[in-house]
């Protein structure tokens, strides 16, 4: 099943459920990515619906931030929902040991040694953890490793 397909159902449960939360998230999403659609002319492919997931779950993340430093906590309780709802059709996020594995594994592909190649050791692993992992995690294990 497609994600849109998927989002299409769940957004009639969530209508018959009377989850106004939840609607509310599912019907972004779908903007979200129909807009990507239309920008782009053509029907989005896999790789494409996780691009702008993984968009949506960074703006949530960093709004969330925002409002917590600012005190919002009224925001911050409906950003956090929000948050779980578009993280629910996230694919299954890969733990710090794993991504420690794969960057291990990619420094020791392209051969790195100095933080120099820091630009070259993240543009090789990026592909690989696209959408399950956060990428300020894999920057902290690429400077630790090759610091």
């Amino acid at each position: 099943m497609s994600l849109l397909e998927r989002l299409n159902q769940d957004m009639k449960q969530a209508m018959k459920n009377k989850e106004k939360d939840k609607l509310s998230s599912i019907r972004m999403i779908k903007a979200s990515l129909q807009n990507e659609a239309i920008k782009l002319g053509a029907e989005l492919s896999e790789d494409d619906e996780l691009t702008v997931l993984s968009r949506e779950v960074k703006q949530r993340k960093d709004s969330l931030h925002e409002f917590e430093k600012a005190g919002r906590s009224d925001l911050v309780e409906k950003i956090r929902t929000d948050l779980q709802y578009v993280e629910a059709y996230m694919p299954e996020q890969l733990t710090e040991d794993e991504v420690n594995a794969i960057v291990q594994e990619t420094i020791a592909e392209v051969g790195a040694t100095s933080k120099a190649e820091m630009g070259k050791v993240m543009a090789a692993i990026m592909p690989k953890v696209k959408g399950k992992a956060d990428g300020s995690l894999v920057n902290k294990l690429v400077q630790q490793h090759l610091s």
